[in-house]
């Protein structure tokens, strides 16, 4: 097992397990997972034309999301006249993160530190660790955020998988709640009819039991994402024509730093542990 550069001119990095089974990630734009290949599947969609573009966000791979999810529905920061408000999903996607190998667990840990950059935006001081660890149709998430200011610190938690699909005719989801929030009317609604419309576009928020997944049936795999509270809200966001559907684990719905609601709050040099895994099962 080893870390390599892949692509100088992306700053994309590989690390592997062996020919048929690695993850390549770029530090300098946001720590984003960029591919999984499991078993020689590739498990992720990418639009790597997009992502040469600098001036965009990022459409695919696996993107961080702290420290908030979602938006927040007010004008100013919530931490006063002094900071700048925090945009879609805050910074962690946008920064450069470091990144250093595990050799006795064979792992990649992504790390993200406070910055003049980060202070704009949100008044702490934080770690926020990411262990990978890297299976044959396994990936595990090791997460630790660590508040080292003298006073609590909130924030929310996500990540953002983007999953290759063969068609969304093909699709069959499982292990959801009856009811869901469709995020773009804001109204509580029936999953199973929601989903109908994922070919046409869907954004749903659900209150899962910290464990969601889909078959495809063309591409005859599950992918199980395994979320435990508190991470155990879920997300399936579609965006046709592209061929990829997003199942995200959240920590807490939008606009949490302004209600409150679900908002996590670390107390003053302490941390918080959060776990999630994603596995892919064949259906041959």
């Amino acid at each position: 097992m080893q870390i390599k550069l892949s692509n100088a001119d992306l700053g994309i990095f590989v690390f592997q397990l062996d020919q048929k089974n690695y993850i390549k990630f770029c530090p300098e734009r946001g720590g984003v997972i960029t591919n999984w290949v499991s078993d020689g599947s590739e498990i992720l969609y990418f639009d790597e034309k997009r992502f040469m573009d600098k001036t965009k966000s990022i459409r695919g791979g696996i993107p961080i999301l702290f420290p908030i999810c979602g938006n927040l529905n007010t004008s100013s920061s919530v931490f006063g006249k002094d900071y700048l408000q925090l945009s879609q999903h805050g910074f962690a996607r946008d920064l450069q993160w470091q990144y250093s190998f595990n050799e006795n667990e064979k792992s990649l840990c992504l790390i993200l530190n406070e910055s003049e950059k980060t202070k704009k935006y949100y008044p702490f001081d934080f770690e926020l660790r990411i262990e990978i660890i890297l299976n044959i149709n396994f990936l595990e998430f090791e997460i630790t955020i660590l508040n080292k200011t003298d006073i609590a610190m909130p924030l929310n938690f996500g990540l953002h998988p983007y999953f290759n699909i063969s068609d969304f005719k093909n699709l069959e989801f499982i292990d959801n709640p009856l009811i869901c929030q469709n995020q773009e009317k804001n109204i509580i609604s029936n999953t199973l009819d929601e989903l109908k419309n994922v070919n046409l576009g869907v954004d749903l928020l659900m209150y899962t039991s910290g464990r969601s997944s889909f078959r495809d049936k063309i591409f005859k795999r599950e992918v199980i994402l395994n979320h435990p509270y508190p991470f155990d809200l879920g997300v399936i966001w579609s965006d046709p024509p592209r061929r990829m559907i997003c199942l995200e684990p959240w920590t807490s719905p939008r606009n949490s730093f302004v209600d409150g609601f679900r908002n996590i709050m670390i107390s003053p040099n302490n941390s918080k542990r959060l776990d999630a895994s994603i596995q892919i099962k064949s259906l041959k």
